[in-house]
C-alpha cells in the first residue's frame, strides 16, 4: 500500500463511529483506502505498548523508558572529577542562560555562563538583516570568552540556542519550510527527518550548536495561538514526528549522533501545554493524569526514545501548579521514571511566575528539577547572585546544584563540544551557500505539495490548465511574510517585506512562473480589482489569517474575520462576475470558514507553507499537456469545526467509550482530503453551509479578572506616565502611588490604593498576551468593579481598559464614587463605555485599571466582566 492510501499512519478505527455528514465507507473511498487498510509506520520508530492501566494510578501511569543512550561509566567519572573541582559560582553559571541582546563578551569572559540563546527578534548587533558571518563573528567571539579562564578559573565551552522551528528562521535568507500544522498534514516521518537534518546544517553554518524544537505539544484547543506549532490533535502522529525530527537534528543514535553536521535538540514544552482551558496561552491544564500520560505525553515518548538530550519546560499549569515548578512532573516523572538524563531548559523567565518566585530568585525551579534558568533581560545577574546565595544557604541543596550540572556537562561532552573546533572553525561554518541552498528549498517544496489539503472541488474544477488567464487575488497571494506565519524572522512574524526572503517564492509569483510558461497569462490584483477587458477564466483568491506567535494569537472563538467579511466580500464579489474561484486558506489552525467555502468552488487548506510559495502551484495546475504533475496527499489532522465555539472538537483515542465516540461530529473529519482521483459523487458536501452560527451567538458567562485573587492569565501592576512594574509582594510602591493587599470579606481579597497626588497613578490589571473580548462586546457584558473612597474626589477617578498598540478608553467614576464616600459599592458600566474608536476589543491586554492623579485613598475588589449586567448598570449613553 502507498502512503496516499493511509489516512495519516492510523488504522480505520479512528473513523468506526458515524459521523453526522459522512460515513466511513465514504471517507475511504474519498481517500483512497480500505477498511483493511493497515498502519505505515516510519522505520525505526517506536512502539508504545498497551498495558491495562486500570489497576495503576500516579507515577505506574507513566511509561517506565530505557535510556536512549547507555551509561558510560568512563564518561560519568569525567563529570564527577569536573564537578568536584568546580566553585559553587562556576556550578551556577552553567546554570544561567542570558539573551544575546543582555550581556558583553566581557560579561561571558567573567561569568562563564553555560549557555545563551537569541530570542525571537534577537540578532547579532541587533541588526535584523545580520548577514551568516556576523552570527558566526558573534558565536566565536563569546565561545573564545566562555573557554577563557583567566577571570572565572575555568574552561567549559558555552553552548548557543535557538529558535529554529521552521528552519533557521531567524536567519535572512534560511530556507523556510511549512510550520508544524502543516507538516503534520503530510503524514511524512521521513520528510520530517529530512526536514531537521537540513534544519542542523543550516544552523550549523552560523556557529549555532542547540536548537528548540521540535514543539511536540498536542493541540487540543484551537484557539490557542500556538496551534500551528504542533503536528496534530492525535498524539499517535506526535509521538512518530517526535521521534523522526529528534533524528534529524541530531542524527540516529547509533549513527551519526551529534556529529560535525547535527545540533542538540529540545523537546518542548514540558507538559500539556496544548491542553490548557480554553486554550489560553501559558494557562491552566486540567486534564487527569491519565490524561496527561495519553494524549500530552507521547510527543516526549517518542524524543527520549530518538536521545534527545534537552527538554523544555513548559509556561502552563497542571491543576494550578506551574511546571517550571513542578518538582513531581520534572524530577519525579521525566527523570526518574521516564530515564531522562540530559538537562531540563526553562522557557523564557517561565521560573519567575513560580508563585513566590520573581526573575531575579527562584530556589523553587532548581529543587523542582529545572537545570538551566531561561533568563533574558538584565535579570540574569541578581539570579546568579541569588541562587549562589541560596546554595551557600543550603535551601538548594549541593547535591542538587551538582546534579544540574552533571546533566549539562553530560550533554556537552556528548555533543562533543569540549573536542570540537571552535564555532567559527567547525566544517560546516562559514559555509553560507548552504543558507537557503537550492537542494534544501526542493525539499521544502515537497512538504508544501505534500501538506495542502484539499477540502471542496466541486465540478473537479482543479487540477487547473496553466493555458488559462488566471487572476490572483487576497493580500496573501504576494506575501511571503503572511504564507510564512509566525516565528518567521521576527518573533511574531510581522513587519516583513518579500524583499526580506531573498530566494523565497510567493505563491503568486509561483503560479505566474507556471502560468507563464504554459502561455497562459497570471493577473495579480489583491483586491480582485480588473479592467473590462481582462476577463479571466479562474480566479486563485489566497488569504487567511495575519502572523502571529505564542499568546498573540489566542482568540475566544474559531470564526474567520469576525466583524470584518473583508475576504468574504472578494469571493462573493468574484462570484458575482460569473468567475469561477479556487480559494487558498491560509491559517495556522482550522477555522470556521463556511460562508468562505459556499462562496468557493474548490477549497484548499494550505497552513502556513513556508519561503516555497511554488509548491502550491505545482499541485493546481496540470503541466502543458492537462497531465497531473502532483496531486493532493495531505489529510487533516486537526478536526474542522463545525461552528465557530467547537474549538475542543478532537478525534477520539483508541480507547474513547462509545459514548465519547458518537459526540466526535466535527463539519470534516480527522484524516479527511480529497486527492483528483477521489468520488466527487461521495465527497462531503460543502455548498450551503449554515452560515447563521455566528460569534454574537455564542454562550459567555461571566469572567472574574480579579475575585479573591487575581485571575489566570492576568497579573497586577502600577504605574505613572513614566514607567509600569509589576507586583511580586502584597506591598509595593512607586513615586505616585502605595499599594497593599487587605481584607475585605476573607484574607487579602482586596486591594488598598493610596494615591499621593504628585502626579498621575495606575494601577490595573495585565496580560502578557492580548485577549479576545469580542463574545462580551458583541453583547450587553459590563465591567463591574467594588470600590471605596476614603474621601470627595475634586479631580478625575478614570476606569479604563487597553488594547494592544496604545490604544485605550476610559469613563471618569469620581461622581460615582462620592455618591457613597466611606463605604463599599458595587459599580457597573457597559463595555460600550469603552467600544469608540480606536479600542479592539479582539486584542486586549489590559482589561481593567485605574488611574488619577488626585491625593486620595481608593480600595477595591471583585473585578469582573459581567455577562448579564445589573439593572443599574452605567451605560455611558452619548
Amino acid at each position: 500500500m502507498n502512503r496516499n492510501q493511509v489516512i495519516n499512519g492510523l488504522t480505520p478505527r479512528q473513523f468506526t463511529q458515524p459521523l453526522s455528514t459522512l460515513s466511513l465507507a465514504v471517507l475511504l473511498s474519498i481517500t483512497g483506502c480500505s477498511e483493511s487498510a493497515h498502519v505505515e509506520q516510519a522505520p525505526n520508530t517506536p512502539t508504545v505498548a498497551v498495558e491495562d492501566s486500570a489497576a495503576k494510578s500516579g507515577i505506574d501511569l507513566w511509561p517506565a523508558l530505557t535510556p536512549a543512550i547507555a551509561k558510560d561509566a568512563a564518561l560519568e567519572a569525567k563529570i564527577a572529577a569536573l564537578v568536584a573541582s568546580m566553585t559553587v559560582e562556576q556550578k551556577v553559571a552553567q546554570m544561567i542562560q542570558p539573551e544575546i541582546r543582555d550581556i558583553t563578551v566581557e560579561d561571558m569572559r567573567k561569568y562563564g555562563f553555560g549557555s545563551y540563546l537569541n530570542g525571537g527578534g534577537a540578532y547579532p548587533n541587533n541588526d535584523k538583516h545580520a548577514t551568516p558571518a556576523d552570527w558566526i563573528a558573534l558565536a566565536e567571539t563569546l565561545y573564545q570568552a566562555s573557554v577563557d579562564d583567566s577571570v572565572d578559573g575555568i574552561n567549559i565551552p558555552t553552548m548557543w540556542g535557538t529558535d529554529a522551528v521552521h528552519g533557521h528562521n531567524n536567519v535572512i535568507g534560511a530556507t523556510l519550510f511549512p510550520h508544524n500544522i502543516g507538516l503534520g498534514a503530510a503524514n511524512n516521518p521521513k520528510l520530517i527527518e529530512q526536514i531537521a537534518a537540513i534544519t542542523a546544517k543550516e544552523v550549523m553554518v552560523t556557529g549555532i550548536d542547540w536548537v528548540f524544537a521540535p514543539t511536540v505539544a498536542v493541540v487540543q484547543d484551537d484557539r490557542w495561538g500556538r496551534s500551528y506549532e504542533g503536528y496534530s490533535e492525535d498524539p499517535t502522529i506526535v509521538r512518530d514526528y517526535s521521534f523522526a525530527i529528534v533524528e534529524g537534528l541530531q542524527g540516529a543514535v547509533s549513527g551519526d549522533f551529534l556529529s560535525d553536521q547535527r545540533v542538540l535538540s529540545t523537546v518542548k514544552h514540558f507538559l500539556g501545554d496544548g491542553g490548557t482551558e480554553k486554550g489560553i496561552d501559558q494557562g491552566d491544564n486540567i486534564a487527569s493524569e491519565q490524561t496527561l500520560v495519553d494524549v500530552h505525553a507521547q510527543g516526549y515518548v517518542g524524543g527520549l526514545n530518538a536521545g534527545a538530550q534537552s527538554v523544555m519546560a513548559s509556561f502552563n499549569s497542571w491543576h494550578g501548579v506551574k511546571n517550571h515548578g513542578n518538582k513531581y512532573l520534572l524530577t519525579d516523572v521525566l527523570k526518574d521514571r521516564m530515564g531522562f538524563d540530559g538537562f531540563v531548559v526553562g522557557d523564557w523567565n517561565g521560573h519567575g511566575q513560580i508563585p513566590g518566585c520573581t526573575n531575579e530568585s527562584c530556589a523553587q525551579a532548581a529543587n523542582a528539577g529545572l537545570d538551566i534558568f531561561m533568563v533574558p533581560t538584565a535579570a540574569w545577574k541578581p539570579l546568579f547572585e541569588n541562587t549562589v546565595a541560596q546554595v551557600n544557604s543550603g535551601e538548594i541543596s549541593q547535591a542538587r546544584l551538582d546534579d544540574a550540572v552533571s546533566r549539562i556537562l553530560r550533554v556537552k561532552f556528548r555533543a562533543g563540544l569540549f573536542d570540537k573546533p571552535s564555532p567559527a572553525n567547525r566544517p560546516l561554518s562559514g559555509k553560507t551557500e548552504l543558507i537557503g541552498h537550492a537542494s534544501h528549498r526542493e525539499v521544502a517544496r515537497q512538504a508544501v505539495r505534500e501538506s495542502l489539503v484539499l477540502l471542496k472541488n466541486n465540478q473537479n474544477i482543479l487540477p487547473l490548465s496553466p493555458k488559462l488567464t488566471v487572476l490572483v487575488a487576497g493580500d496573501a497571494a504576494d506575501n511571503i511574510g503572511k504564507q510564512s506565519g509566525g516565528w518567521t524572522i521576527t518573533w511574531q512574524g510581522t513587519d516583513n517585506k518579500n524583499a526580506d526572503f531573498p530566494g523565497a517564492t510567493s505563491i503568486y509569483a509561483g503560479i505566474e512562473q507556471v502560468v507563464k510558461q504554459a502561455g497562459g497569462q497570471a493577473l495579480l490584483s489583491p483586491t480582485g480589482e480588473l479592467s473590462a477587458q481582462q476577463k479571466p477564466d479562474v480566479a486563485i483568491v489566497v488569504f487567511g489569517e495575519e502572523p502571529y506567535a505564542e499568546g498573540n494569537g489566542d482568540i475566544d472563538n474559531l470564526e474567520y474575520q469576525r466583524g470584518d467579511k473583508r475576504d468574504l466580500a472578494l469571493l462573493k464579489q468574484l462570484k458575482a462576475q460569473g468567475i469561477p474561484v479556487v480559494s487558498v486558506f491560509i491559517s495556522g489552525r482550522p477555522m470556521w470558514v463556511n460562508a468562505e467555502f459556499n462562496a468557493s468552488d474548490a477549497f484548499v487548506a494550505a497552513w502556513l507553507p513556508g519561503s516555497e510559495g511554488q509548491g502550491i502551484a505545482d499541485v493546481l495546475f496540470t503541466d502543458e499537456q492537462g497531465k497531473v504533475q502532483h496531486d493532493f496527499v495531505g489529510k487533516l489532522s486537526f478536526s474542522w469545526p463545525a461552528t465557530p465555539q467547537q474549538a475542543t472538537v478532537n478525534v477520539p483515542l483508541q480507547s474513547a467509550s462509545a459514548e465519547q465516540k458518537a459526540q466526535y461530529q466535527p463539519l470534516i473529519p480527522f484524516g479527511y482530503g480529497l486527492d483528483y482521483q477521489s468520488d466527487m459523487s461521495k465527497a462531503l458536501v460543502l455548498d450551503n453551509l449554515s452560515e447563521d452560527n455566528l460569534a454574537a451567538e455564542q454562550t459567555i458567562t461571566d469572567l472574574a479578572l480579579f475575585e479573591r485573587a487575581v485571575k489566570s492569565p492576568w497579573s497586577m501592576y502600577i504605574a505613572t506616565r513614566e514607567e509600569r512594574q509589576g507586583l511580586s509582594s502584597s506591598v509595593a510602591k512607586n513615586s505616585a502611588l502605595t499599594i497593599r493587599t487587605m481584607d475585605r470579606v476573607v484574607q487579602e481579597d482586596a486591594r488598598f490604593v493610596s494615591f499621593n497626588g504628585s502626579e498621575q497613578g495606575v494601577v490595573g490589571l495585565i496580560s502578557n498576551f492580548p485577549r479576545d473580548f469580542r463574545a462580551y462586546s458583541n453583547s450587553d457584558s459590563a465591567l463591574s468593579l467594588s470600590i471605596k473612597s476614603s474621601a470627595l474626589m475634586q479631580k478625575p477617578l478614570w476606569l479604563g481598559m487597553a488594547c494592544e498598540g496604545d490604544c485605550r478608553k476610559q469613563v471618569d467614576i469620581a461622581q460615582q464614587v462620592n455618591s457613597k464616600l466611606g463605604e463599599w459599592q458595587a459599580l457597573s458600566f457597559s463595555l460600550a463605555c469603552f467600544a469608540d474608536e480606536p479600542m479592539d476589543f479582539g486584542k486586549i491586554t489590559m482589561p481593567f485599571y485605574l488611574a488619577t492623579d488626585a491625593k486620595v485613598d481608593i480600595s477595591f475588589s471583585d473585578v469582573v466582566i459581567q455577562a448579564q449586567p445589573s439593572e443599574n448598570t452605567i451605560t455611558c449613553k452619548k
